[in-house]
């Protein structure tokens, strides 16, 4: 059983490098590249015998089929005559096209729609009640005006030039300092504004999506904390993190909720939350995650909603059900369609493209200094990417921008 499963891991991580295309045809056989170092090994086929070979660590060792001849079987057919004669035939990894001219137009107006659709959400933001004391500035504004400060990717002084131009184009009232945008920041109460507004800033994909991928990952702050390693009986230093655990689109990569903590909390005891969220607003038919995710409960919960949870099992793991009918159904698909079901699981890479587009657009880390801040900081990044997101489908999928965002009810 042992074997088999090391067998099953290898193929696994063999699938993931096909999907990557990192196998390249040459003299000596098909050169497939190391996924943990530079180093690239050579997977040959013999017309003789049939049998494959590699010259990686692995195989020389064990002299069993490793990832890399796994690999090199999902792209490579053989096809044998009456005579004996091997025909292999590649099969290729599609590649979609772009459409340019709508990626031209998103991009060059990028930020003058950015700021129009971001007014037309953030005009759902209720206003506080006048009581005593001096005004408060707008909420509406300063949320406004936070979000266009992480999407300017600006410090706070540099960032008033644009709140500058909000102003004159009458996006916002009145130019506030850079001090009262930081402390608007450091409000608590901003929080679950920013959730509500990133969940809003989706529904214009409502008709898009129907699958969906979950995945965490963390931001860097500017923070350091202590802990004993008992490991090697010291202290050690490391850069504190806030983890944003999010669930998206595998078609636009719109995030339709998102989760965030301070500390490196296990993931999966967020995706109930997450998917429950999507499925408010989203006809949700598929979730994948990675491992992080499996247990019971998740592909139950996922199943009660209709939909099919595409989560592989944990090594050990044994298809009795313990009251999860879900469970029994998705371990039996794993173990005897594995292929068909990692068709499916590799869209949670999705997720991880996500991240990237968040991180390299706005940033892999966050400027603010207290945990509220940080936390409505990296809420901002989303709320941001998702802006764009509908900005880019705006011109591939023709969106009318007069109703993608319509006034209604305020925000609770």
């Amino acid at each position: 059983m042992q074997a088999q499963e090391l067998l099953e891991a290898r193929k696994e991580r063999g699938t993931e490098i096909a999907h990557n295309n990192h196998i390249k045809k040459s003299e000596k056989g098909w050169l497939v590249h190391s996924q943990t170092s530079d180093a690239s090994y050579i997977v040959q086929f013999s017309e003789f015998d049939h049998t494959h070979s590699c010259d990686c660590p692995d195989y020389q060792y064990r002299k069993i089929k490793c990832k890399h001849i796994f690999a090199v079987e999902l792209i490579v057919t053989e096809e044998i005559d009456e005579l004996g004669k091997v025909t292999q035939t590649v099969t290729k990894k599609v590649s979609y096209t772009q459409d340019w001219q709508a990626y031209d137009h998103a991009q060059i107006h990028q930020k003058e729609l950015f700021m129009q659709l971001l007014q037309d959400v953030c005009r759902r933001v209720p206003q506080p009640e006048y009581t005593f004391g001096r005004p408060k500035l707008p909420l509406s504004d300063m949320v406004f005006l936070s979000a266009l400060k992480v999407f300017s990717t600006f410090s706070l002084r540099r960032f008033l030039t644009d709140a500058e131009i909000a102003k004159e184009r009458g996006y916002i009232e009145n130019v506030p300092t850079y001090v009262s945008v930081a402390h608007y920041m450091e409000n608590p109460d901003v929080t679950p504004i920013i959730k509500e507004l990133i969940t809003v800033t989706s529904l214009p994909l409502t008709s898009v999506e129907t699958d969906f991928t979950i995945d965490s990952s963390g931001f860097g702050t500017s923070r350091f904390v202590k802990w004993f390693d008992h490991k090697y009986g010291k202290e050690v230093d490391t850069r504190a993190w806030v983890k944003a655990h999010l669930i998206c689109g595998v078609k636009t990569n719109i995030v339709t909720a998102v989760e965030l903590t301070m500390t490196n909390e296990h993931d999966t005891k967020f995706l109930p939350e997450l998917v429950f969220q999507t499925a408010q607003n989203f006809n949700v038919k598929e979730v994948s995650g990675d491992k992080a995710y499996s247990s019971r409960k998740n592909l139950q919960l996922i199943g009660d909603l209709g939909a099919t949870p595409y989560i592989p099992f944990r090594k050990g793991t044994t298809g009795l059900s313990k009251g999860s009918t879900m469970w029994k159904k998705m371990y039996h698909y794993f173990e005897f369609k594995n292929e068909e079901f990692l068709e499916h699981y590799h869209k949670r890479s999705n997720a991880e493209t996500t991240f990237h587009m968040i991180k390299s657009k706005f940033g892999d880390s966050v400027r603010s200094k207290t945990e509220v801040a940080q936390v409505n900081e990296v809420l901002l990044k989303v709320l941001c990417h998702n802006i764009c997101v509908v900005i880019q489908e705006m011109f591939e999928l023709g969106l009318d921008i007069s109703s993608l965002f319509p006034i209604g009810n305020k925000l609770t």
